[in-house]
């Protein structure tokens, strides 16, 4: 697999709970890839692209190493991305 559906990633990662969060996380704005804010949850993202997503309180940065089929616990969620956030500290 070369690229996932923005929602499904972020569900499948474990950034938010429900893929349907992980829609209107999206289409409110709060989620751009590479920089550029991203408003449809169907964007396909690849390995290699840099997300900056707005969470309740917080700011993740996370780059994206791999897809899944399907979402996994929380040790299999982690291998898709590196936080980018914890390699700055």
């Amino acid at each position: 697999m070369e690229r996932q559906r923005l929602d499904k990633w972020l569900w499948h990662a474990r950034v938010v709970k429900a893929r349907t969060s992980a829609a209107a996380l999206v289409e409110a704005g709060h989620v751009r890839i590479n920089g550029v804010r991203e408003r449809a949850p169907g964007h396909a993202v690849k390995a290699g692209d840099v997300l900056t997503i707005g969470l309740d309180r917080s700011v993740r940065i996370l780059r994206v190493v791999g897809f899944s089929e399907r979402r996994g616990d929380a040790s299999a969620a982690r291998v898709l991305y590196d936080d980018l956030e914890e390699q700055r500290e």
